[in-house]
């Protein structure tokens, strides 16, 4: 069955994120709950006014994938892609696909020129290297040791162009 995507969050959304972060058995609990501080940010802020904007993927009205994304203060046409999770039952199925590009359009109409992206340089994040590269993105930086003696940071970007 096909996905359907939903622009905007709902408060009911902090308890599907927590659910799909935890569910991809990447995340610690300190991730778990700056991934849910955003929606709370979002929510009491304005999807605007906070900086964080969301879309989810729904099967039958339930999420199980989402993105969040937004400007990057001081900069002209740069967006973050902060997360975009899809529940690891729903894998390989388009899911993740379909949100980085409803992400991406979302971004153009906004007037954004470029999409980053970080992740770790961990081999357990080898795959999701593989994606973005498959999706359009080029890797622009690497920064050894960020996250921990044994985990960089990998910078990603995407023209929009």
């Amino acid at each position: 069955m096909p996905v359907s995507l939903r622009a905007g969050v709902r408060p009911e959304d902090r308890i599907a994120v927590r659910r799909l972060v935890a569910s991809t058995g990447f995340f610690s609990p300190s991730e778990e709950e700056i991934a849910v501080e955003l929606v709370d940010d979002a929510l009491s802020k304005g999807e605007v006014a906070s900086g964080y904007r969301f879309i989810f993927a729904e099967d039958a009205g339930q999420p199980v994938g989402y993105v969040c994304f937004g400007p990057i203060a001081g900069t002209r046409g740069s967006h973050d892609l902060y997360w975009i999770v899809v529940d690891d039952t729903r894998r390989g199925r388009g899911v993740g696909r379909a949100l980085e590009q409803a992400c991406a359009e979302a971004v153009r109409r906004l007037g954004g020129r470029r999409i980053y992206v970080d992740t770790s340089s961990r081999d357990q994040y080898s795959p999701t290297r593989a994606f973005y590269a498959a999706c359009g993105y080029r890797e622009a930086a690497r920064l050894d040791g960020f996250y921990a003696d044994d985990d960089g940071k990998v910078i990603f970007v995407k023209s929009l162009d």
